[in-house]
């Protein structure tokens, strides 16, 4: 019975692993469908590469700054009730890789190639695993403290603070540092209209994010006696509220209608284990508006160019949900309780604060050190030929 228990842990996270895994292509169209058509190349390639270099920081660095296991020893330890601290790994790598795949988003169009993978690797290896430890594995009493100081630890099931926030915010520094795109922003203050290049790729990839999210979120009980049909349920109503949300204040925008589930179900990651469905509805609510109308004064108002608006989907929405967790999991709220807003605050100013000062150093050292921008020419010429020799499509056909 042991062993059958074992096996069933492994494929339940083996799987988890897998539609996360998945979410990355929805990571790469959700780009490729929103940046103008000579940068398209790019952000596939981005995604793929990230993910790679990801891989080898997490696994030689990350994963033993967050937890302290090392896979440097035999496979015969590795093999150890049926491996599953590497399908563990697996999946947890799959969470550390978002983080890049999400910043990249944010710096579209005008980003050098070889230093943001230098960033991926410093960021994956030391930044988002010294968190994540400290949320998730009890590093340095941080969680005792807090626990002594509001009577609970701080909640994040599934990561709307330990990953999302903490990739928007380090997304923030980065997108500040870089810059608008060219004549994104005029002297006048007037701006020019840089639309998503195709709909339908970023439909997709907003699709796909979804369906794999549920994986991100119910596999992330780590096992099969711990799954719980509530994630479940309480990510499918996050995901409608921040749909309908959208839809209703983005006035049919098939950019923001797209977002608004996915702004949802940052939110209810952080508590989805704790709210009553109509609680996750509230908060996917919330955090769909909350995208939309900080996404419209990040570009307009503020002239922040931040491309998917990965600050506010991911920064904002993330913090929010982090907060949410300790307003909707409470008993008064029809919630299971067990959780603290005071902790809850805590928690998520914490993970905020260091991931604007990650961002600020990584992306500054880098900047000072070997530049982060594209020159003005290959901007212009755009980053698939400046980068890669090659266009998403030939701009005429050739014949023999």
């Amino acid at each position: 019975m042991d062993a059958l228990k074992q096996g069933a842990d492994v494929l339940f996270v083996l799987l988890g692993g897998i539609m996360v895994l998945a979410m990355h292509a929805g990571f790469a169209f959700l780009e490729l469908g929103t940046v103008r058509k000579k940068n398209q190349v790019n952000a596939l390639v981005k995604i793929l590469v990230d993910f790679s270099v990801s891989t080898i920081a997490y696994f030689f660095i990350g994963y033993t700054v967050a937890y302290g296991t090392t896979f440097l020893v035999g496979a015969d330890h590795l093999t150890l009730h049926n491996g599953y601290a590497l399908v563990k790994f697996f999946f947890l790598l799959t969470f550390a890789a978002a983080i890049p795949a999400i910043i990249s988003g944010g710096i579209a169009e005008r980003a050098r190639f070889g230093p943001q993978l230098v960033a991926t690797a410093v960021i994956v290896g030391f930044v988002y695993p010294f968190f994540e430890g400290m949320a998730w594995n009890q590093h340095f009493g941080w969680q005792g403290w807090i626990k002594g100081l509001t009577g609970e630890e701080f909640h994040d099931f599934a990561g709307s603070v330990v990953v999302h926030a903490v990739g928007g915010w380090i997304a923030l520094p980065a997108v500040l540092l870089l810059g608008a795109r060219s004549n994104r922003y005029r002297k006048d203050g007037g701006m020019s209209a840089h639309p998503p290049s195709n709909i339908p790729f970023l439909a997709l990839g907003a699709w796909i994010l979804t369906v794999g999210w549920f994986g991100f979120n119910v596999m992330s009980a780590q096992t099969l006696d711990k799954i719980s049909g509530l994630v479940a349920v309480n990510s499918l109503m996050a995901m409608v509220g921040g749909t309908l949300a959208a839809l209703a204040l983005g006035r049919n925008d098939p950019g923001f209608v797209h977002n608004g589930p996915l702004a949802g179900l940052v939110a209810v990651c952080a508590g989805s284990d704790l709210m009553h469905p109509l609680g996750a509805l509230a908060v996917g609510a919330v955090a769909g508006a909350l995208f939309v109308l900080l996404f419209t004064w990040t570009q307009n108002k503020w002239k922040i160019d931040d491309v998917l608006g990965v600050w506010p989907l991911h920064g904002l929405c993330g913090a929010w949900g982090g907060i949410a967790a300790g307003i909707f999991g409470a008993h008064a709220l029809g919630g299971l309780g067990g959780v603290s807003l005071g902790a809850q605050l805590i928690g998520t100013l914490t993970g905020v604060l260091w991931a604007l000062l990650g961002g600020a150093v990584v992306y500054g050292t880098l900047r000072a050190l070997v530049g982060i921008r594209l020159s003005q020419e290959d901007e212009f010429n755009g980053a698939d030929l400046s980068i890669h020799r090659i266009t998403a499509t030939p701009e005429r056909e050739v014949s023999w």
